[in-house]
């Protein structure tokens, strides 16, 4: 999302001033992209292209009718359960959940999807739907952040193609600019959210009451995300220009104007959260992903729509800045803002998939290529691209909300390239969607994409974002009914028109830049490229370009993620001490330590890595005593396996990570409780048993349904209610005892997930469910079979009733309230949120310490990381208070003291800002 948007930029339109050769250039590169660079890849058929089109016609539809039908006017779907989410009525999911309004915000998002994909008497049937029903007067805390690019965005956008649509003469043309009224009125309750010294708005704002009244509930927060603050201009200067009322335009801009006065003078980057009130950096690292994405993105497109030269200026400058410091191709690693050449993380955010998309608008093919192909292949290993992987390739947070960013980013792509091979891309994710999370009632997130699990979420930004994207990527221009390059894609993927540019232009155009920064014209690209240069006279270019990252995450090695300090390296020099090689008794080791606190610019780079390693060690640890996730998957009619349940493992029992996985038809046991001998062992013979928590210890249920000849368990746990959602991943102990007698699976489930196999149970009576580490693939002939008989029908409702009449079923383990932050759009969280406190989970994985950590040695070698040299960066005066290197060597327990306050800040960054 954040970073999913315009690329559309329009064609030449002759009443702009010279800036609008930017956007006409860009615009043709885009869309003008020759099939001269269709060899390096089988081109794709016009009757293959329209069948993957009307795939996504279709989908979408089974997206949004589930949505019509089980959830309106709630803001999102749950597809698991088959019903609406609303606020208040479900357990809180802390930040994600900033995002609704009860404003039926999945409908509003979806408008101009409904145009795009030439559904215009559903598009016209929406917008009464919204003038007739949506309150925007509810008193309830929102984020600003998505509450503009969401709703804001989506009725401009809506209105933007109702009156297209109506000055085509077919549809809309009773509309009067109502749902520009809505955006007006939304847009004055946004307003006091920029009451503050600095122009940065508040994080939260309460859509009834406002800024610090009492009734708000919000308005204390000191923090906000650069992405928040920086990611406004579209949607605020469009409602100027379409209202003719300045203010909003005059507000986003200060903001933007504060953003880039308090970039760091010497790295030209911003951090990621900001004090508001006094402008100081709360989070010094930088990169292109969450929390500073769409910040980035917005400066570009600002300068496309509005045409103030000063948003070229400054997203120039910032992008050099990426270029020289967060780039380290194929990957895009944080960095620190004032000391850039030292990395800030070893892992990269899903949320940074959009960034090969803006390069295309930028104009710079080759690291897009690059970057887009690595995410490419983590895809290929995954099913998904997990919402955090670390640098060499394995899942750091294991979530999947269906973002489209890497979506966004293929078209992009392809628009620019005409390589057949991102129609192959696409066509890989739309047969993922539908293979692994299309459930009866929607497409459902994966809670973990390596156990293939489900979550009971569809977020709005699926239906706004994703088959947008897939739907243009495979259209031709006649499969469209209005010209999408007149319009401007916001990070939202609304659509916003060109000719706002010169349309109510009473915003004063002053060039703040310079006031800042020397500027030097020659860093600065004036006009996008003509295709015909944009690359040598090579059919073969993109693909030469991926060839190379072809096994790059297979391989686990990829030259350069590691930078290395090669000149010691080649000197023979000792190797910095490593975390795990630790030991306090040694006296070299202490002696080292000691080292670590002089001035040496070298030794002071081998403390902050120490730490950093020291800290990344004791969570590896942690990690190490958590079991990973195991799925129950619900395989008979008319499930087929599209619904998949988190599961708890047991600490004892047949481990299903080593052993083939279990398939069998569930049975209640019977004492319930599953604790003295079963009355009804022929019930359970050679079934799952089901069983319920409580009375006794968990190993003694195990052995009473192994002897009634269970070939498998299932716990739910008996505390009613109880979920995922706001309770960490379950793991079942033994009983202190020898538990080697005990031979079957057993899995545990929370008393909301069990409830969908037991009104299963109460709908079919048989049930079968497949036990294992990682949820299988569907068998894709007997669906079809059991699709194709018309008895099956009223069947197949019945399911939905089911899942409707079951409870929430929230598979959000224990992945921390920064995960959830992310799964929403990490943009919008405050500073306070990320010092929450972080539970360890199995999703956060990263691997085992014992593991031999591969990278690249000069000659391009793997070697084992643990004797590799690291780089010495360039020394900067860092003026960050928090890390300050003494002169002189001080005794260990002084040393270890001072650090105490780096190492929370350490701890902080990788609970992860975002």
């Amino acid at each position: 999302m954040s970073g999913a948007g315009s690329r559309g930029c329009g064609s030449p339109v002759p009443q702009r001033a010279p800036w609008s050769l930017v956007a006409a250039t860009a615009a043709f590169y885009l869309v003008s992209a020759t099939s001269v660079w269709t060899a390096g890849a089988e081109p794709m058929s016009r009757e293959e292209k329209q069948k993957l089109g009307n795939q996504v016609l279709e989908m979408f539809d089974h997206a949004y009718g589930n949505y019509m039908e089980h959830a309106y006017p709630a803001d999102e779907l749950m597809p698991l359960t088959c019903r609406g989410r609303v606020r208040g009525q479900e357990p809180s999911r802390g930040d994600v959940d900033d995002a609704l309004g009860k404003f039926s915000l999945t409908l509003i998002d979806s408008l101009d999807t409904l145009v795009v994909l030439n559904k215009t008497k559903e598009f016209e049937d929406a917008v009464r739907k919204v003038l007739r029903d949506v309150n925007l007067d509810n008193d309830v805390v929102v984020s600003v952040f998505e509450t503009n690019i969401r709703v804001l965005g989506g009725l401009l956008g809506g209105h933007s193609l109702a009156i297209m649509l109506k000055e085509k003469g077919e549809y809309m043309q009773w509309y009067n600019d109502e749902l520009l009224q809505m955006a007006k009125q939304l847009g004055y309750k946004l307003l006091p959210a920029f009451n503050t010294t600095s122009g940065l708005p508040y994080p939260r704002i309460n859509l009834k009451f406002g800024i610090r009244k009492p009734e708000a509930r919000t308005g204390t927060e000191t923090d906000t995300c650069t992405a928040c603050a920086g990611t406004l201009i579209l949607e605020f200067a469009a409602l100027s220009r379409f209202t003719g009322a300045t203010i909003f335009e005059e507000y986003a801009r200060k903001a933007l104007d504060f953003l880039w006065e308090k970039r760091q003078r010497s790295s030209n980057l911003v951090g990621v959260t900001i004090n508001i009130h006094t402008g100081d950096w709360v989070r010094k690292d930088s990169g292109v992903g969450a929390g500073i994405d769409s910040y980035y993105e917005y400066l570009l497109k600002a300068y496309v729509l509005l045409g103030d030269d000063s948003f070229l200026e400054r997203f120039n400058t910032h992008y050099d800045a990426i270029m020289r410091y967060i780039s380290q191709p194929p990957l895009l690693l944080d960095v620190h803002i004032h000391k850039p050449m030292l990395n800030a993380r070893t892992w990269m955010d899903a949320l940074l998939a959009f960034f090969p998309g803006l390069q295309v608008l930028k104009g710079d093919i080759r690291p897009a290529i690059e970057t887009h192909e690595m995410l490419y292949q983590v895809i290929k290993k995954h099913n998904f691209l997990p919402e955090a992987f670390t640098t060499d390739f394995r899942v750091h947070w294991a979530q999947h909300p269906l973002r489209p960013e890497f979506a966004e980013s293929t078209y992009f792509l392809y628009k620019a390239t005409g390589d057949p091979y991102y129609l192959e891309v696409g066509k890989t994710l739309i047969e993922n969607l539908n293979k692994y999370a299309r459930v009866p009632c929607g497409f459902a997130a994966m809670k973990d994409v390596r156990t293939g699990s489900h979550e009971d979420r569809m977020d709005s930004f699926f239906l706004a974002e994703m088959f947008k994207y897939l739907y243009l990527l495979f259209a031709d221009k006649e499969d469209i009914i209005f010209d999408i390059e007149d319009y401007i894609f916001t990070t939202e993927a609304h659509l916003l028109p060109l000719w706002l540019s010169t349309t109510n232009q009473s915003i004063s155009k002053k060039n703040t830049t310079s006031e800042y920064t020397e500027l030097d014209d020659s860093n600065f690209d004036w006009t996008c490229p003509n295709t015909q240069i944009l690359f040598p006279n090579d059919p073969l270019y993109a693909q030469s370009i991926r060839e190379p990252l072809k096994n790059v995450v297979d391989k686990s090695c990829p030259r350069g993620i590691i930078r290395v300090r090669e000149e010691s390296f080649r000197s023979g020099a000792k190797p910095p001490l490593r975390a795990r090689d630790f030991m306090a008794t040694n006296p070299e080791h202490l002696e080292i330590l000691k080292k670590m606190g002089a001035a040496s610019s070298i030794d002071a780079e081998d403390g902050l890595r120490f730490m950093q390693e020291m800290i990344e060690l004791s969570s590896q640890q942690q990690k190490e005593q958590q079991l990973p996730p195991r799925a129950v998957q619900i395989v008979s009619h008319p499930f087929f396996g599209r619904v998949v349940l988190t599961a708890g493992p047991a600490q004892f029992g047949l481990d299903l990570s080593k052993h083939k996985e279990t398939r069998g038809f569930v049975a209640s046991s019977k004492p319930y409780n599953g604790c003295s001998e079963l009355t009804n062992p022929e019930a359970v013979m050679g079934k799952i048993a089901l069983i319920q928590r409580g009375q006794c210890m968990f190993a003694e249920k195990a052995r009473n349904i192994q002897n009634a000849g269970a070939i498998g368990g299932i716990v739910i746990d008996d505390n009613e209610g109880s979920s995922s959602d706001t309770a960490p991943l379950f793991q079942m102990a033994g009983d202190g005892k020898d538990t080697d007698d005990i031979k079957i699976p057993m899995l545990f489930l929370f008393s909301k997930e069990g409830s969908i196999i037991l009104d299963a149970i109460r709908e079919y009576e048989e049930v079968e469910v497949l036990l294992s580490d990682k949820a299988k693939d569907r068998d894709p002939e007997m669906e079809n079979e059991e699709q194709s008989s018309p008895e099956n029908d009223s069947q197949n409702q019945s399911a939905e009733q089911v899942s409707s009449s079951s409870q929430e079923v929230d598979l959000v383990d224990q992945e921390s309230s920064e995960e959830n932050s992310l799964n929403s759009h990490p943009e919008s969280l405050s500073s306070a949120d990320m010092d929450k406190a972080v539970s360890i989970s199995p999703s956060e994985q990263t691997s085992n310490p014992t593991e031999n950590h591969e990278t690249t040695n000069l000659n391009g070698e793997c070697t084992d990381l643990d004797n590799q040299l690291q780089e010495q960066s360039e020394t900067e005066e860092d003026s960050s208070p928090n890390v300050s290197w003494g002169k002189k060597v001080r005794p260990i327990d002084s040393i270890l003291a001072d650090w105490n306050e780096d190492i929370e800040a350490f701890e902080m960054m990788e609970k992860d800002e975002l």
